[in-house]
Parts: structure tokens; sequence; C-alpha cells
């Protein structure tokens, strides 16, 4: 994984209120306290619904918590007459660090295309915060075997027109969609085969510098059990976490894989 600092992602996806959420960063920052959690070693980010992002930004500066947080989308444009959009601009008035886009249930439920997230990527990088891009396939493409295939051209379809420089500050996340919250989950050999044919991608596309660069998450039901298989692959750099990251102790365990 040469020097590319782990991540693990904890999607809250439309769960909790602000009062859970206080719980819940408060439980894992003192799970990680006591289990002497080195920062650098895996960064340490939470994505709570827009409406939790201001509790979580209270705790995180009152205890001068080194968890990191972010949003679950943001819309392409800076503000007006667009009801129900939260700004790239409002994110970062909260201290928001990270975003993820094209999230496939964002993908699926709204009909989001890799244009529209390749702009919200670009929107996100723009204004300082650090996009995570998600990619994946179903299971029909898995099953018809193209699903590399399938992923690159997510990836190239959105990142299309941007420099190297700029491709290496983002975090692609890969996330087959049939593993996404139904137990099933790509073997470690799976994310692999697809995690490194991304960077392999960005390498033939941008050069070894940013390929070396961006980090690769998986994300389908990874878990503590399966955790630290997945990390033991060389082009996985973290997880994109769904429900295990609800919980402040399975929370923690994945975030000390390293352990």
């Amino acid at each position: 994984m040469t020097n590319r600092v782990p991540l693990m992602a904890g999607n809250w996806k439309m769960n909790l209120d602000h009062l859970e959420a206080n719980h819940l960063v408060q439980g894992l920052a003192m799970a990680l306290q006591d289990d002497n959690h080195d920062y650098t070693a895996c960064e340490v980010l939470v994505l709570p619904p827009f409406t939790d992002i201001r509790t979580v930004q209270t705790i995180v500066d009152a205890d001068d918590l080194d968890i990191k947080y972010g949003a679950q989308d943001v819309s392409v444009h800076d503000n007006g007459a667009y009801t129900g959009e939260v700004s790239a601009s409002m994110l970062t008035k909260l201290g928001c660090t990270y975003v993820v886009v094209g999230h496939s249930e964002r993908r699926e439920y709204h009909g989001e295309s890799d244009a529209l997230v390749g702009a919200k990527a670009r929107k996100t990088l723009d204004t300082g915060m650090i996009p995570i891009m998600c990619c994946g396939e179903a299971l029909e493409v898995r099953r018809a075997g193209t699903h590399v295939e399938f992923v690159l051209g997510q990836v190239r379809a959105a990142l299309k027109g941007w420099s190297a420089g700029d491709v290496a500050r983002i975090v692609i996340a890969y996330e087959p969609i049939w593993a996404i919250g139904t137990g099933e989950t790509a073997t470690a050999a799976d994310a692999q085969e697809v995690c490194s044919a991304i960077r392999e991608a960005l390498r033939i596309d941008y050069g070894d510098t940013t390929a070396d660069a961006v980090r690769v998450l998986y994300g389908g039901s990874a878990k503590p059990g399966n955790i630290k298989e997945l990390m033991a692959q060389a082009d996985v750099d973290g997880a994109l976490v769904g429900g295990a990251s609800l919980k402040a102790d399975s929370f923690a365990a994945m975030v000390n894989f390293y352990a």
C-alpha cells in the first residue's frame, strides 16, 4: 500500500438523529482512546446525515477529536432555487473534509449519471474537500464477467477531462452493488481484482504518481470479521462501511484492523 494512509469511512446513510449521533461519536472516541488508536496508522471518518453534521462538528471541536467527518452527498449548484439541495460551501462552513459522491443508492434511486457524479466530485474538490467517488457493478454485470470493464467505464467517464494532479487528491470507493447491505461480501480476492484494475487504469491515464497516491476503498458489507483480510490486499486502502459503522465498538474494531 506504499505510503497511502488507510481510511475507514463510516457511512451512516439515513440513520441516527442528532442525539444518537452525539452518543455514537462520543462512544467511538472513547473506544478508540481505550484501544490507543494511532490516527496516523488509519484515518477515521464518519459520514452522518445532513441534520447531524452540526452536532458532530460541535463534539469534534469541543473535545478536540481527531475523528473527521463529512457528508453523504452535495449539490453541483452554489446557491439558489434548488429545494432540498445542500451546497459545498455550506458543508465547508460546517468543517466537513470529505463528501461521498455517486453512491450506488444515489445512482439507483435518484438517477445520478457518471457525468453528474464527476461534476459533484469536481465541486467538492474545488471547495477544498475530498470527494469519495463511488463505483460498482450490479449482480448481472458480475455474472456476465464484465465487471472490471464496467467499473473502469464509470471511473473514466466521471473523471473525463481531469488533470493528474486533481485526480491524485480524490478517494475512490469500489462498492459491488450486490454486496451492499445484503450480507454478501465480495471476497478479498474479488475486491483486490477490481481495486487493482482501478489503480492500473489510473496509472495508464494519469501516470505512476497519481496512481500510487489515490486511495481505493472497498465497500459492501465490510465488517470486523472480514476487515483484516480485505486490508491485507495490496490495492485496498480502507473501507466505506455501512451498518457496521452504526455501532461504536464494531467500527472501532475495524479502524484498529492493524493492531
